[in-house]
């Protein structure tokens, strides 16, 4: 397993780069604007370390976030995503977004805390009985 960034929901793209770039320091790696789903992406690290990284998600769509809602998720690769479901599984945790594309998964935490899981490298084949199986509750 492998750590891979941490996302947060921001209302301003601009400004929010101007205080996590320009005042805090964090170097751009990337930016992807996704006109389809309305959204923009930007991954941000701190010089040096480009492993850990800051994932800022801007909506294009006006929205607020209430208690907390503008932090996403931790996101982690696996080596077998499907494996990793199954010992989740066996420890008692639901799996929200189960791997239906053998790709990405997301759970949650004891204190709610988003977590996504992504397929390290290609996704894998889909698999029963993930392939079938329907999201619960949210991720």
């Amino acid at each position: 397993m492998k750590y891979l960034h941490t996302m947060v929901r921001v209302t301003d793209i601009e400004q929010s780069l101007r205080f996590y770039r320009d005042a805090l320091g964090l170097i751009d790696l990337s930016r992807q604007d996704h006109d389809k789903g309305r959204f923009t992406l930007v991954f941000l690290a701190a010089p040096g370390d480009e492993e850990a990284q800051v994932e800022l998600t801007y909506n294009w769509d006006p929205e607020a976030y209430p208690g907390g809602r503008n932090f996403g998720h931790l996101a982690y690769a696996v080596d077998d995503i499907y494996a990793a479901c199954r010992r989740l599984m066996d420890h008692g945790v639901t799996i929200n977004r189960p791997p239906r594309d053998g790709r990405m998964a997301f759970v949650r935490s004891p204190d709610n805390i988003s977590i996504e899981l992504l397929q390290k490298g290609a996704a894998l084949a889909p698999a029963a009985p993930w392939s079938t199986m329907p999201n619960t509750g949210i991720w």
